[in-house]
């Protein structure tokens, strides 16, 4: 069966990451984004250069309409999707809980969740057997934060990666006799554009480093690794598992008094 993958959030990141070693794997690759049209055509660029199919796919996830256009343009290049990575996520800046904003928050969880959900969908109409079509797998990309609560002033985002998490485990359950697998990752902090406060300040990256287990922050590779482990043939018999991909976990930092 011809293997074609979307990637949400796929221009950059763990999501780049994750294309490049999916199309080494013989997937055609959609690769969706919202704002940096550069670096999702860049990225194509470099996989159709190697030998293997790519597109872009410009869309919010968080837009219905948006979703729906995108898996129609995927079917239109390749075919149903069999494989669907939720990458695609928005860190909602920092608050403490008296500072939240209704619009920061909306926008948090439109993305972070609804989108999640609505890919999910658009996904399960596409690959179960009760349906006529012949399986797939998704992948939803998580967090650690969501099951610490978050670092100080990231509640919010925690809780919307623990939204992803439980609704993963409950969609896992509704389809797994339709052929679909569904799983979670959850990263550590991981160094992409989305932590460049971590990976571009010597300091930060210290502290947050003394808070990992292993004394560093990921490397996307090492997240798209696991992703690719989930979506292959050797996980067929994984389904509703949420991943940690940590480092070993969150540790107490002694040098900012346990904060």
């Amino acid at each position: 069966m011809k293997r074609v993958l979307l990637m949400t959030g796929g221009g950059r990141g763990i999501g780049a990451a994750t294309v490049r070693l999916a199309a080494a794997a013989d997937f055609a690759v959609a690769i969706n984004y919202r704002d940096r049209a550069d670096a999702a055509d860049a990225l194509a660029h470099e996989i159709e250069t190697g030998g293997h199919r790519a597109i872009t796919v410009r869309a919010d996830v968080g837009d219905d309409a948006a979703v729906a256009g995108m898996f129609a343009a995927v079917d239109d290049a390749f075919g149903p999707v069999t494989a669907l990575v939720n990458s695609a996520g928005v860190d909602g800046g920092a608050f403490r809980v008296s500072d939240f904003r209704p619009d920061v928050l909306d926008r948090l969880f439109r993305t972070n969740v609804v989108g999640t959900m609505l890919c999910c969908r658009e996904a399960v109409r596409r690959m179960s057997t009760r349906l006529g079509f012949g399986g797939g797998v998704i992948v939803n990309v998580s967090s650690m934060a969501g099951t610490i609560g978050g670092r100080p002033g990231k509640s919010h985002y925690a809780a919307s990666k623990a939204a992803v998490d439980a609704f993963t485990v409950g969609l896992a359950r509704e389809v797994a006799r339709e052929g679909i697998r569904a799983n979670a990752i959850r990263p550590g902090v991981t160094l992409t554009d989305m932590t460049a406060q971590v990976r571009d300040n010597p300091a930060e990256h210290d502290h947050v480093s003394a808070t990992i287990a292993m004394g560093r922050p990921a490397e996307a590779r090492e997240i798209a690794g696991p992703i690719l482990y989930l979506l292959s043939d050797a996980a067929s018999f994984v389904s509703g598992a949420c991943l940690d991909a940590s480092g070993g976990g969150f540790v107490i930092d002694r040098g900012r008094n346990g904060q």
